[in-house]
């Protein structure tokens, strides 16, 4: 059971995902990675994660990953994914669905402990690759980013 306040949320088109590990991911990333902190995570589409990047940060596109920081210590916030960004990424290098969304979640659960990859001299970057190695994980964002450039 997830603890208050934290969980995972599928839409009905998030069909033959593994919600199960997932949601097991979401569980340690709450215990280990935020101390106990919690966040909800939804699992999306193009089109929601469009219409939140217009929102919020006046990108009119579709995204892989979006972190709403709540500036709360017991709830960090809430993290949006999108299957449809995922499941491209997971083809595109190689690894499942589920990893990819792993790798999506991680990266979004820094950002709502206030790293920022484009600001901060690479900590974040070290701090991903730290825990993606521990959770058994391929190339995170940050480090795919680099290697395209």
């Amino acid at each position: 059971m997830s603890p208050e306040g934290s969980r995972v949320l599928f839409p009905r088109v998030a069909l033959g995902l593994d919600r199960k590990r997932i949601r097991a991911f979401h569980r340690r990333l709450c215990g280990e990675l935020a101390g106990g902190s919690t966040f909800t995570c939804l699992l999306s589409n193009d089109k929601e994660l469009r219409r939140l990047n217009l929102m919020f940060l006046g990108h009119d596109y579709p995204t892989d990953v979006l972190s709403f920081p709540s500036g709360e210590a017991a709830n960090l916030g809430d993290v949006a994914i999108s299957i449809e960004q995922a499941e491209l990424q997971a083809e595109e290098f190689g690894h499942s669905l589920e990893e990819e969304i792993s790798i999506l979640m991680l990266h979004g659960v820094l950002h709502l402990m206030g790293m920022d990859h484009e600001k901060d001299r690479g900590r974040m970057a070290r701090k991903e690759t730290a825990w993606r190695k521990k959770l058994g994980l391929p190339a995170g964002l940050i480090a795919r980013a680099r290697r395209s450039q």
